[in-house]
């Protein structure tokens, strides 16, 4: 409102400069831009990174298999680690030599993390593989990828706000830069005569 503000004070003021009322329409074109395409851009890299994730989502849904380990005995002075996977991260897991059943029908067998505080052979959790058995992340899930996307949405936004914001201090620099070269101009031709009686100072 401040700009509109300074506009609408500028356009009789006998005071105004071109450059002034350039200033003016420089501001009240980035604010435009900043209310009307910032989140135009912020809409459309987000619907872009929601599309690209939900896919991913899909494809990980697919090809990875959440499947039943067996505990064959704790890993000798394995501490409890915290499972970065976790959504608060501090998920104690412990690390444990376990069998499990890939996908495809082999037998396999390895160190894993286990979702148990005091393994004992013949316990039961759960783990994600692919379809040949080897161990693999969990797969994305949807309100997560959602949640990234809104994300990736919104710092475009603010990329773009800031990218504008950024144009108009470059252009407003400029301008007042032109500005003092012109009053240094205007200084060098006074100055000689300035105060002498006769010459129409």
């Amino acid at each position: 409102m401040r700009v509109i503000g300074g506009i609408w004070r500028w356009r009789h003021n006998p005071l105004r400069r071109g450059t002034d009322l350039a200033e003016a329409w420089v501001a009240l074109s980035a604010l435009l831009l900043i209310l009307l395409v910032a989140p135009v851009v912020g809409s459309l890299i987000g619907s872009v990174a929601q599309d690209s994730l939900q896919r991913s989502v899909r494809e990980q849904r697919q090809a990875r298999h959440e499947i039943t380990a067996t505990v064959v005995r704790k890993v000798a002075g394995s501490p409890l680690e915290a499972d970065p996977e976790a959504a608060s991260g501090r998920e104690a897991r412990s690390r444990v030599l376990a069998d499990w059943t890939a996908p495809d029908g082999t037998a396999r067998h390895g160190t894993v993390l286990a979702t148990l505080k005091a393994p004992h052979r013949g316990d039961h959790f759960e783990i994600w593989t692919d379809t040949h058995g080897s161990l693999v992340a969990r797969p994305l899930d949807s309100a997560t990828a959602t949640t990234h996307a809104v994300l990736a949405g919104f710092g475009a936004a603010l990329l773009t706000a800031g990218v504008v914001e950024g144009g108009r201090r470059l252009i407003v620099w400029r301008m007042v830069r032109r500005r003092y070269a012109r009053w240094d101009q205007a200084w060098d031709r006074a100055g000689p005569d300035w105060g002498r009686t006769g010459t129409g100072s």
